[in-house]
């Protein structure tokens, strides 16, 4: 990040290359999940760096967010698979979302959880193949899933949003491929009152 590098001696004179731009924005995005910034102040900033040409520029919109935002950036995959045959398989807290998701599975669940998911990317590609189990996707405010483009055959597919639509939107998950004799189910968590 741009602040890091200014902390370790470099100018802030010196220009930003698009991947100093790219990390603030996914800083930015990462605060704005967790609360720090409104979705005003998230188009602002993202804005702001898109068009900043030198790392002072990019290191004011990061300022006011703690260095632990920043150390939160991981690098993540372009492609991810996931394989089984009659098993689950569960992404859950902290697991880095990637561009692309291939999942072939036969007889068995998979589990995304993205409620403490690190999200480095605003689109999830889920490229689907999978017979006879359930893809659930536990969602949050700021996460939109679409299904538009899964062939199903006797299968089911239900969503629903996860609540504040005063919450930008952080990540679009588009779900493509086949589903057959299974399901996909997109919620919120579940409350722990219902238990």
């Amino acid at each position: 990040m741009s602040a890091d590098l200014l902390r370790r001696g470099a100018s802030p004179d010196l220009r930003a290359s698009h991947a100093d731009r790219d990390r603030v924005v996914d800083v930015l995005r990462i605060a704005a999940g967790d609360g720090r910034l409104t979705a005003d102040e998230l188009d602002e900033r993202v804005e702001a760096a898109l068009s900043a040409r030198t790392l002072g520029e990019l290191a004011v919109l990061t300022a006011d967010l703690p260095t632990g935002v920043g150390a939160g950036v991981v690098e993540a995959k372009d492609v991810v698979r996931i394989q089984q045959e009659g098993g689950s398989a569960r992404r859950g807290d902290g697991w880095v979302v990637p561009r692309r998701l291939e999942i072939d599975s036969s007889w068995g669940d998979v589990t995304l959880d993205f409620t403490q998911a690190v999200i480095a990317h605003d689109t999830l590609h889920i490229e689907l193949d999978m017979r006879g189990g359930t893809l659930r996707l536990v969602t949050r405010p700021g996460i939109v899933v679409d299904t538009d483009s899964l062939v199903i055959s006797y299968a089911k597919v239900r969503t629903r949003a996860a609540g504040d639509p005063e919450v930008p939107v952080l990540l679009r998950v588009g779900i493509g491929g086949h589903l057959s004799y299974g399901r996909v189910v997109a919620r919120p968590p579940r409350s722990a009152f219902r238990r």
